[in-house]
């Protein structure tokens, strides 16, 4: 029994190992015939994709064959269309070339035509001349017989006269000739006595009819300049204002422009006064302005006054423009042009120097017009011609001399220079253009109401007065107010302390007393004014 229950035991144990062997032969097999079996289905799938890729390729290749027939039919199609385009382009120019070579040549045959007509008239024309040629050479040689025949008797009678008269035919002949020289100094000198006098009556006549024609078309207006500005004010409380507290505001405005504000019981009204008319223009806008804005103080006002005297400045060359352009002159250099239009601020006489300038240009070039001359010339001579005037009260020298060295540093003309130099005599016109220059400024100043004397006069007294203060060393700056009863003198502060403040005043009193002359007493107001300035950062 036992050795039975032991036979089973290892008949399991054999039947277990066995089945374990079975199992793993039986895997070992599956594997094989898996991997077998995987490479077949893949290679099946790789022919498959193969085969697909074969067909698409061969797709895609019938597509491009398919495609490059379009474009070739479509470019055989195009190539068609050019060549017929072209061959259509061809033939219209053909025509048109065809068409002007008929036109030529039928003018060429119309001209071969005229010509063959000219040729006739020409032979026949020949044939005339050849035949009168011919007649004119036999009446010549008639007269040639008749001319010896003459000559023979005029010999054989200058033989008579000569034994009649005694004399040669040299002696008679030089006889003959002093007679006729001495008739002839006679009649010449009382000839050309008669021209003269014929010549220098139309001549007047003929230079007060240009005169009276050049005044007569030239209508340009005068205006005397006065020294005083009125300026309208919103309403009479605005005076206080301008005053400010303690009169600061009206000091700060009267230092920062040179001009005397005159703040009475006139209703609504302040007056600007002072003898410069660009100052007073500069006192008169920004006070308007000051006004229209309401800020009046002393740091606002003297920024309003530079930003007035900045935009003066391009209102000046805006002037010298129009001035050029009325009178028709082109060409002008800038800094000219700018100078030019600060005549419009100088006065000679009471007469504005821009519209004498405007006027003596149309007079000239209307008398160079009618005597046929340069126009141009004396136009641009005799708006040029006080240029001078524009800087006589900066630099030193009559405005003449400023004129020409003006003239000369912006490359004016050489006949524009003799314009300038000669309008006064100072030197002898080369043209006629300068004469004519001369004679239009002599017309405009010689007009009834033109010019006044005595405003001249009191407006280079007011600028001496200025002069004498400024030359003084530590003088700023100078305005003479008050119609030349005061003149104030800012000083600069680092230069001049309060002690000799008070010497330069005495100074400059005692050199007006002493160079100039004039009615009552002139205040001097020396001002000494000390700013410390510093900015928050």
């Amino acid at each position: 029994m036992a050795n039975y229950a032991s036979f089973l035991l290892m008949a399991g144990e054999l039947s277990l190992g066995l089945a374990i062997a079975l199992i793993a032969v039986a895997a070992v097999v599956f594997a094989a015939v898996g991997y077998v079996l995987g490479n077949k289905i893949s290679e099946k799938q790789r022919n498959k994709k193969y085969g697909d890729a074969n067909e698409q390729a061969e797709k895609i290749r019938q597509e491009a064959i398919q495609e490059s027939k379009n474009y070739k039919k479509e470019a055989e199609v195009e190539l068609k269309e050019e060549q017929i385009r072209l061959r259509n382009e061809f033939e219209r120019e053909s025509r048109e070339k065809r068409s002007e070579l008929q036109k030529m040549e039928q003018r060429l045959n119309q001209k071969d035509e005229l010509l063959s007509k000219k040729d006739s008239n020409l032979l026949k024309k020949n044939e005339e001349l050849e035949q009168q040629k011919r007649e004119l050479d036999k009446k010549h040689a008639e007269a040639q017989k008749v001319k010896e025949k003459l000559d023979k008797q005029a010999e054989l009678m200058t033989q008579e006269l000569e034994k009649v008269a005694q004399l040669t035919r040299e002696e008679a002949k030089q006889q003959l000739i002093d007679t006729i020289v001495d008739d002839a100094r006679k009649e010449s000198a009382v000839t050309v006595r008669t021209i003269e006098a014929e010549a220098k009556e139309e001549a007047d006549k003929k230079a007060k009819d240009i005169i009276s024609l050049a005044i007569q078309r030239c209508a340009t207006d005068h205006a005397s300049e006065i020294t005083v500005t009125a300026i309208a004010l919103p309403n009479d409380d605005m005076k206080a204002r301008i005053i400010g507290r303690e009169g600061r505001n009206i000091r700060a405005l009267e230092n920062a422009t040179g001009i005397e504000l005159i703040i009475d019981d006139t209703p609504e009204v302040v007056i600007a006064s002072g003898f410069d008319p660009v100052r007073r223009e500069v006192a008169r806008l920004s006070l308007e302005r000051l006004i229209a804005d309401g800020r009046i103080h002393p740091a606002r006002i003297e920024e309003t006054v530079e930003k007035v005297k900045k935009e003066l400045d391009q209102q000046i060359k805006q002037n010298g423009e129009e001035a050029m352009f009325e009178v028709g002159l082109f060409g002008i250099h800038p800094e000219l042009i700018k100078t030019l239009g600060k005549l419009k601020y100088r006065t000679s006489y009471g007469q504005n120097v821009l519209k004498h300038s405007i006027e003596v240009a149309f007079l000239a070039g209307l008398m160079a017009q009618e005597l046929g001359v340069d126009v141009n010339l004396a136009k641009r001579g005799g708006l040029l011609h006080d240029i001078g005037k524009a800087v006589d009260h900066e630099l030193e020298g009559t405005h003449v001399t400023l004129g020409v060295e003006l003239a000369k540093k912006y490359k004016e003309s050489k006949n524009v220079i003799n314009c300038i130099q000669a309008h006064h005599g100072d030197v002898e016109p080369k043209t006629i253009e300068a004469v004519l220059v001369q004679a239009a400024d002599a017309i405009s100043g010689a007009r009834p109401g033109a010019r006044r004397e005595t405003g001249t006069n009191y407006i280079k007294r007011l600028q001496q007065l200025e002069e004498i203060a400024t030359n003084f060393k530590g003088v700023e700056k100078s305005y003479a107010i008050q119609a030349g009863r005061e003149i104030r003198v800012v000083v600069k502060p680092e230069m001049i302390d309060d002690n000799q403040a008070m010497f330069l005043a005495k100074d400059i009193a005692k050199k007006i007393e002493s160079e100039l002359e004039y009615p009552g007493q002139i205040k001097v107001n020396v001002i000494r004014e000390w700013r410390a300035v510093e900015y928050a950062k």
